[in-house]
C-alpha cells in the first residue's frame, strides 16, 4: 500500500525549529498536491500549509503563515516542512497527505511534535 512517512518530529524548546519531512516513495509528487496537518489532543485535525509540486505554489493557514515554510524536492519525492518560532500550540501529532482528483487521499502516520514552555 502506497503511504507517505513522516519524520523528524521530536521534542524542542519554545522558540525553537524542527524540519519535518514527508518522503514519498513509490509517488511521483509532481502530480499531486501535498499538504501538512497536525492533530492536539483533543481537537480536529487542522490544515497548516500545502504545496503543488508541479509548480511550487504554496499555502500556508493564519495560524503558521510566517513561522512555518512548505518546500519540495522533486528529485528526492520529500516534501518538508520548516517551523520555526514553536510554541507549546503547536505540540501536536503532523501528517502528511497527498492528494489529486484521480488517486485521492494518501496520508502517512504522522510525526509527534512536542513543544516544551
Amino acid at each position: 500500500e502506497l503511504q507517505p512517512v513522516e519524520s523528524g518530529g521530536g521534542l524542542v524548546q519554545t522558540g525553537g525549529s524542527l524540519r519535518l519531512s514527508c518522503a514519498a516513495s513509490g509517488f511521483t509528487i509532481d502530480d499531486y498536491h501535498i499538504g501538512w496537518f497536525r492533530q492536539a489532543p483533543g481537537k480536529e485535525r487542522e490544515g497548516l500549509s500545502w504545496i503543488s509540486a508541479r509548480d511550487g505554489s504554496t499555502y500556508y493557514a493564519d495560524s503558521v503563515k510566517g513561522r512555518f515554510t512548505i518546500s519540495s524536492d522533486n528529485a528526492k519525492n520529500t516534501v518538508y516542512l520548516q517551523m520555526n518560532s514553536l510554541s507549546p500550540e503547536d505540540t501536536a501529532v503532523y501528517y502528511c497527505n497527498l492528494w489529486n482528483a484521480q488517486s485521492g487521499d494518501y496520508w502517512g502516520q504522522g510525526t509527534r511534535v512536542t513543544v516544551s514552555s
